[in-house]
């Protein structure tokens, strides 16, 4: 099988959208990524997964930290900023939760520190022990097969 049936087999999976943040010598790092997941509920633990080719790698890996913002259907803008495909740094609002950064009105922020990490394959796993949540009301934003939606229940 080549890469790309592999990468659309991959994009049927409809997942929400996240920005990772976190920030080295006063600097804030951010990354727009969907591969992101709850790992374990005792302790409270999440999974990250970030390409080796990505600045986001070093950033994390000097840090030890860093913030999943669950984006709401109306940030749309900002994860295009942070995955490069729109230039809209005015649509970029952070706030700090453990002096860590999160995406300002985000549906939740879960901030951790990196309790573990593991080569696999062409990406870093990411396992954060999860300091603090912040929760806020709103619907998702979701992706599907490369394109931006919304969440509508049935």
């Amino acid at each position: 099988m080549d890469s790309r049936t592999f990468r659309n087999a991959m994009g049927r999976f409809a997942t929400g959208v996240t920005i990772v943040t976190t920030e080295v010598g006063r600097e804030t790092h951010g990354m727009t990524a969907n591969a992101f997941m709850s790992v374990s509920l005792d302790p409270k633990l999440v999974t990250i997964s970030i390409d080796h080719k990505a600045k986001m790698l070093e950033q994390i890996n000097q840090s030890q930290q860093f913030a999943v913002s669950i984006l709401s259907e109306e940030q749309m803008d900002v994860s295009m900023h942070f995955a490069n495909q729109k230039d809209c740094p005015d649509a970029v609002q952070f706030e700090y939760i453990s002096g860590v950064p999160i995406i300002n009105n985000a549906l939740a922020a879960v901030v951790c520190d990196v309790e573990q990490s593991f080569e696999v394959g062409d990406h870093t796993l990411f396992i954060g022990k999860v300091l603090e949540i912040k929760l806020t009301e709103g619907n998702p934003l979701a992706f599907f097969e490369g394109k931006y939606g919304s969440y509508q229940p049935v």
